[in-house]
């Protein structure tokens, strides 16, 4: 207990690989902690990363943790019209990508302890103690890059349970693509969520669904590869879990600790994209804990900076909500309609055809008005890399 970390990160995903690594660079003492004995598995995401979020995030993926490269994103209404977002990006092998993080962040200083689970967390004067599987340990700052669970929200009663929605997916072999992310809006198949086709190299493709059904997610899944035509594919492997649905929670700081990543609610809330944003909450995180340790001071007042910083570089996250329940009161006939007046592609699409195509859905169906509409389109232009979509 003598020892004391200047971080301890709760976590070995996206947000705890990055808060590690940009810790550790800006020569704090730190300290990794993963439940799991091995960094990134089991997985539980689509794999997905945009071009503009490695951009975002000073990040140069290597080749070997990256699956497919890929040219945007194509959204499939239900009578099957499509429109197709052009923004470059990739399908990764998301174990070896965080692998590859965690490794990064080691190599700058940080040290990584494997199967060492978090038990309890006290404040005890300036400090955080932690008693974990593997022993006793000591940090001026926590950050919970925990996941879904919020592991140390979750022991120090900070917050209300999010709302999460049911994510599920198989990977099948043999899958033709043309080298987009297919997301289909079917709320037949996918209550208050979608479907996808995820290309990876080799032929591989993750299928599967997010959903407000959990009890129905695998039927779901299983009738949408039905569908499609892929029921006698070969599955490789069935994987998934929850996801958060409903915005930041509520407290994303206290003195000393911060949350980040999935722990503090952020996930782009219409296509629950959360690797960019793990990703730059955790250097956000890192660079208030350095201000923190630089000027020895952990109180509530200092740790208020990174809520400063998050929101006002996240996307609104409450319009978003609004719009995607917006999105999702809307009937087939409705999606389809909508859906017809997009744009084949969104390369063009500036603010006088935004104009001209909500006025002439509108226009032949003034009821969308009054459940959503407008909110439902902003829902879906803050699904791109730029306001961290994917």
């Amino acid at each position: 207990m003598d020892d004391v970390f200047d971080v301890i990160v709760v976590g070995a995903g996206p947000a705890g690989g990055s808060a590690g690594l940009h810790c550790a660079r800006r020569g704090l003492k730190t300290l990794i902690i993963e439940e799991h004995e091995k960094v990134g598995e089991p997985v539980h995401c689509g794999e997905c990363l945009s071009l503009w979020a490695t951009e975002n995030t000073g990040i140069s993926l290597p080749e070997s943790v990256i699956s497919e490269h890929v040219k945007g994103v194509r959204v499939i209404f239900p009578d099957g019209t499509l429109s197709c977002l052009n923004e470059p990006g990739f399908v990764l092998e998301k174990h070896l990508f965080e692998q590859w993080l965690a490794g990064e962040a080691a190599k700058a200083g940080a040290e990584l302890r494997l199967g060492t689970r978090l038990e309890d967390i006290k404040r005890e004067g300036n400090a955080w103690n932690l008693k974990t599987t593997k022993g006793d340990l000591k940090a001026k700052v926590v950050i919970d890059a925990s996941g879904v669970a919020s592991v140390v929200s979750r022991k120090l009663n900070m917050n209300e349970r999010f709302k999460t929605v049911t994510g599920i997916q198989y990977e099948l072999q043999d899958i033709p693509h043309d080298g987009y992310l297919d997301f289909y809006i079917w709320p037949e198949l996918a209550k208050e969520g979608y479907l996808w086709m995820i290309p990876k190299k080799n032929g591989r493709a993750n299928v599967g669904l997010v959903t407000a059904e959990t009890n129905k997610a695998k039927q779901c899944t299983d009738r949408f590869v039905e569908k499609m035509g892929w029921k006698e594919k070969v599955r490789a492997k069935t994987f998934g879990g929850l996801i958060p649905a409903s915005g930041p929670l509520k407290n994303t700081y206290t003195e000393g600790l911060m949350l980040a990543g999935d722990a503090a609610g952020f996930t782009s809330p219409l296509f629950e994209g959360g690797s960019h944003l793990g990703l730059k909450s955790g250097e956000m995180a890192a660079i208030v804990a350095k201000k923190a340790i630089e000027q020895n001071n952990f109180s509530k007042e200092m740790f208020a900076e990174y809520e400063r910083m998050w929101k006002s570089e996240f996307p609104p996250y409450e319009k978003i909500v609004k719009g995607k329940d917006a999105l999702y009161s809307f009937s087939d006939e409705e999606l389809n309609f909508i859906g017809r007046n997009f744009p084949r592609n969104f390369d063009n699409f500036g603010a006088a055809q935004k104009a001209a195509f909500g006025l002439k859905v509108l226009a032949s169906k003034p009821g969308l008005y009054k459940k959503g509409f407008t909110r439902a389109m902003r829902a879906f232009e803050y699904s791109q890399a730029r306001f961290y979509g994917w």
